[in-house]
């Protein structure tokens, strides 16, 4: 009998190095409806910059939380980081302000 190997199946995190799940990101992608306008990449790409951007802000809380003295990463520390990095507070800012209220409404003629 010939001796078959079977080849070892490989996630989609492991081939693209991303501790971040690439079939979740995918999931929640089709949960969405945005199936039909999206090929396979996307959901890797997005995973990534998921990744780097929790990356970069543990990085920075962690730098406040030890430049506070505290040994736990809390949520006041997460909300000081996002508050003094600028890039990170236009991201995550709250502009309360309703797409439908920055429509313009047509003319009526």
């Amino acid at each position: 009998m010939e001796d078959k190997r079977r080849k070892q199946n490989i996630s989609r995190s492991r081939r693209a190095q991303l501790q971040f799940s690439v079939s979740l990101v995918d999931h929640f992608l089709r949960e969405g409806n945005f199936s039909q306008h999206l090929s396979a990449s996307p959901s890797g790409f997005l995973a990534g910059v998921l990744e780097s951007l929790t990356s970069n802000i543990l990085d920075l809380t962690s730098k406040e939380a030890h430049s506070s003295g505290k040994k736990l990463i809390g949520s006041e520390q997460v909300s000081q980081a996002l508050q003094n990095n600028e890039e990170l507070h236009q991201f995550v800012k709250d502009d309360n302000q309703s797409v439908v209220e920055k429509t313009p409404e047509p003319d009526k003629n």
